[in-house]
């Protein structure tokens, strides 16, 4: 999971800081108002190797995750054992093996 919040956070930090503003700005009607941002997000976050692993292996329990959201929508912090048992998917997902596309520590 470090290494897609790395990379996350060094191809695609302008629209994750987007999307977070819109999801603080807009409490109770995020789900509508910031799904655009959250298409960028996705489409800038789908090319990469470490994160296609984790959202093939951690798929379900990220489906779980938005749909505690959508059913939330006014309250997301309801949702907070579902970001756990996803970010603990995350952290086992196993990226050994996708060579270059792991930034290394510096």
């Amino acid at each position: 999971m470090e290494a897609a919040m790395k990379i996350t956070a060094k191809y695609c930090r302008a629209e994750v800081e987007e999307y977070g503003g819109c999801v603080a700005s807009n409490p109770s009607a995020w789900q509508k108002q910031c799904e655009h941002l959250k298409l960028k997000v996705a489409q800038c976050t789908s090319s990469h190797p470490v994160i296609r692993k984790i959202r093939t292996d951690c798929a379900g329990e990220f489906r779980e995750f938005e749909r505690c959201l959508q059913e939330n929508q006014a309250s997301a912090q309801t949702c907070s054992t579902h970001v756990v048992r996803f970010l603990t998917c995350a952290e086992s997902v196993d990226i050994n093996g996708l060579g270059n596309a792991v930034p290394q520590p510096t």
